[in-house]
């Protein structure tokens, strides 16, 4: 009975180990997301004649979720950034996952040079890869429109920026996406690939029924990851909208709130417009999951 009763106790030993975490996670983020949750409820009251008499805070109710949800151009925001996604994470997984499987056939020699070359871009601070592919959008200044002529599309257009903003994300994580994938395929036995070849399967076919299959978890690590960044996209327009006026200040939801924030000086609703983003944010990657999970329990079910 002490035995059973002893081990049924959390061991003291591992809380003093996750307390520094726990602590930690409290203070950078639950702590503020409950002051960001807190700070969408309050507003700005003026007094006297015009408003000139002073200030003070006053509590608003849900009156500023009803103010960003009622803004056009947050709401385009949205739609923007998650029509970005749709097409976006798709081709970047995709990307990531073609350049980790090529990997597995090249030699050890070159393996690890391709593999830093890929991540490179990753080391990139995303101001400075924005900085940098903004030169190569603005005509008479890139080479690349220079060298394209007639040819070349306006890259920071009405509506081609967003692709441009794309080319710009993708070129920043794929890399990032594709050692998670490679670290999963190294991870994976090398018996079953040698079983492969026995039963006569080609390269093709050992990716497609193997490797794929086997590799599953890290590419809905790397997706919901790929969704969150989506939703947070922010620093790219912010470089790229002094060069071009198809970036308006409310492009992404990220950039309205900052816009309110720091512009319009008005942090309340900055704050119930960070709270619905994290709240779509958290739909999506969790109801992704959601869906990931109960297709493998089905698949499981059928094996049976």
């Amino acid at each position: 009975m002490s035995a059973r009763r002893r081990s049924a106790r959390p061991d003291r030993a591992a809380w003093w180990f996750l307390g520094p975490f726990v602590a930690l996670f409290l203070l950078t983020f639950a702590a503020p997301v409950v002051y960001a949750v807190y700070q969408s409820l309050l507003t700005t009251e003026r007094h006297g004649p015009l408003g000139l008499g002073g200030a003070s805070t006053g509590f608003a109710g849900l009156e500023n979720y009803r103010l960003a949800l009622s803004e056009a151009g947050f709401l385009e925001g949205f739609g923007r950034v998650l029509l970005f996604g749709v097409v976006q994470v798709p081709l970047m997984l995709l990307l990531a996952t073609v350049l980790a499987l090529l990997l597995e056939h090249v030699s050890r020699r070159w393996a690890g040079l391709l593999r830093a070359t890929y991540f490179l871009p990753y080391g990139v601070p995303g101001v400075i890869a924005s900085i940098l592919w903004g030169f190569l959008y603005i005509p008479g200044v890139s080479p690349v429109v220079e060298l394209m002529g007639g040819l070349a599309p306006d890259f920071l257009g009405h509506g081609t920026v967003l692709w441009s903003i794309a080319n710009i994300v993708i070129w920043e994580f794929a890399g990032y996406n594709m050692l998670v994938i490679v670290a999963q395929l190294q991870s994976v036995p090398q018996e079953l690939y040698e079983a492969a070849r026995i039963d006569g399967a080609g390269p093709w076919q050992t990716a497609l029924r193997i490797k794929l299959p086997l590799i599953r978890p890290a590419l809905v690590l790397t997706a919901v990851f790929s969704i969150i960044g989506t939703l947070q996209l922010f620093s790219e327009p912010l470089l790229l909208k002094p060069l071009t006026p198809s970036i308006s200040t409310a492009y992404t939801p990220n950039l309205s709130a900052y816009t309110d924030a720091f512009s319009n000086n008005n942090v309340y609703l900055a704050a119930a417009k960070s709270v619905l983003l994290a709240s779509v944010a958290c739909v999506l990657s969790f109801g992704f999951l959601s869906l990931t999970t109960r297709k493998d329990r089905d698949s499981r079910r059928r094996s049976r």
